[in-house]
């Protein structure tokens, strides 16, 4: 029996991120307002398997048009590769649904510009899945960059930093290629380009980037199709054991012989086409001017984030992963000019991205949630921080500086928490 007054929800797309996140941590959480009434992916295993690990007795598809014309949900989320998520997106908003999509929302300007004239034509509306925006950490940030306390952001100094785990699993998998996931720039700076616009309150306007391809792909001392059954195994520092790891082996093992997609492809492949070391220099319309770097095989996992005002300094050293201990906590430092430093710090919570993710989802579906500090991100949103990215990238090509305004006209700005307008349902 479903309860009629829950939201209709379907997913598309079942893998990890799909079947943890937006899946099983969703009915988890928000079960009360929310009915998992589908599931959709091309893979038929992996489908079956994923009703299975969520707990649901949803219905399974295969094709999302004969979902959406059938099972007709409130609201889908797309958890799909990145270069699919523009169909998907505007195939929900046509069928009356609202969407919540997984970042980055599309890999193209062209493909931003067609999910908000869908958005536009329909009524309807598109969340981006900007989860760092929730965490206790980035809600401290932006109170105090409200609160004036530094002044005027003049510039800004954010270093991120993925270790030889988190960064060598982007190249495992489809996002090491190019017409897949637009780079790194677009899949995973779309993060961090987010953090930058919502902090700042601003769009950026024009981008001078770098980024090559250093340690990954041909750089490897030698290959194979995937690390399972690789004779390179027992002297690889890369070697991935998928049968380790349970969750992993049910999503993709058994299931690739449904589609070969493999979990465990060799990080050295010569195919591999995106940078794995970028660095970009960001001018925003505020005046403010970001220096921002992105590596992705260190011994260490997190960030560096600064912002310097007209009357002080805030610096942050975020701590995820590494081989110290440090505390559940992260200490944020306050420097106003010819004064004493002060020490705020910020404790995590728990769940995904410090607590994060739990937040996402009930400022998504918990009924009467406020929004005081814009966290909510719109499609625009989504688009403006896919447009850094594929500015960086077309930069880093043709080695200068390229403006926003010169890949897509994007809607004026809205104000800070302001929602487009919708249709009723």
């Amino acid at each position: 029996m479903r309860d009629e007054g829950k939201r209709r929800v379907a997913l598309v797309g079942t893998g990890h991120r799909g079947t943890g996140m937006w899946g099983k941590e969703l009915i988890a959480e928000c079960g009360a307002w929310a009915d998992l009434v589908a599931l959709c992916d091309r893979n038929p295993l992996r489908l079956e398997r994923a009703r299975q690990a969520v707990g649901v007795e949803a219905a399974l598809y295969t094709d999302l048009a004969a979902m959406l014309r059938e099972v007709k949900p409130e609201t889908v989320i797309v958890c799909t590769p990145d270069v699919q998520h523009d169909d998907d997106i505007v195939l929900a908003l046509g069928a009356g649904a609202d969407v919540i999509t997984e970042k980055p929302m599309a890999t193209t300007a062209a493909k931003c510009g067609r999910i908000l004239d869908a958005e536009k034509r329909t009524g309807r509306r598109v969340d981006v899945a900007f989860n760092y925006r929730y965490s206790p950490t980035a809600q401290r940030l932006k109170e105090l960059l409200i609160s004036g306390v530094i002044g005027e952001v003049t510039s800004v100094d954010f270093h991120w930093y993925l270790d030889t785990k988190h960064g060598a699993d982007y190249f495992r998998r489809w996002h090491a290629n190019l017409a897949n996931s637009g780079s790194l720039f677009v899949h995973k700076a779309t993060h961090h380009f987010d953090l930058l616009n919502w902090y700042l309150e601003s769009d950026p306007t024009e981008v001078f980037a770098r980024g090559s391809l250093r340690h990954y792909g041909r750089n490897g001392p030698f290959r194979g199709p995937r690390c399972r059954a690789c004779p390179h195994a027992p002297r690889c520092d890369y070697y991935m054991d998928i049968s380790a790891d349970p969750w992993l082996d049910m999503l993709y093992e058994d299931p690739s012989a449904e589609d070969g997609y493999v979990r465990d492809a060799c990080v050295f492949r010569e195919e591999i086409d995106i940078p794995d070391t970028m660095s970009a220099n960001i001018l925003y319309e505020s005046g403010a001017q970001v220096s921002y770097s992105l590596n992705t095989y260190m011994p260490i996992e997190g960030h560096h984030l600064a912002f310097n005002g007209t009357k002080g300094r805030i610096e942050i050293r975020q701590y995820e992963r590494q081989r110290w201990t440090v505390p559940p906590a992260d200490e944020i430092l306050l420097m106003r000019n010819f004064t004493d430093i002060e020490r705020i710090w910020v404790q995590h919570r728990e769940g995904g991205h410090h607590g994060g993710d739990r937040v996402l989802h009930a400022m998504l579906f918990r009924p009467g949630m406020e929004d005081p500090l814009g966290q909510r991100a719109s499609a625009r949103a989504g688009a403006v921080s896919v447009l850094t990215g594929v500015a960086a990238v077309e930069s880093m090509r043709a080695d200068r500086s390229v403006r926003l305004d010169s890949l897509l006209a994007l809607p004026s700005r809205p104000a800070q928490g302001e929602a487009p307008a919708r249709k009723a349902s």
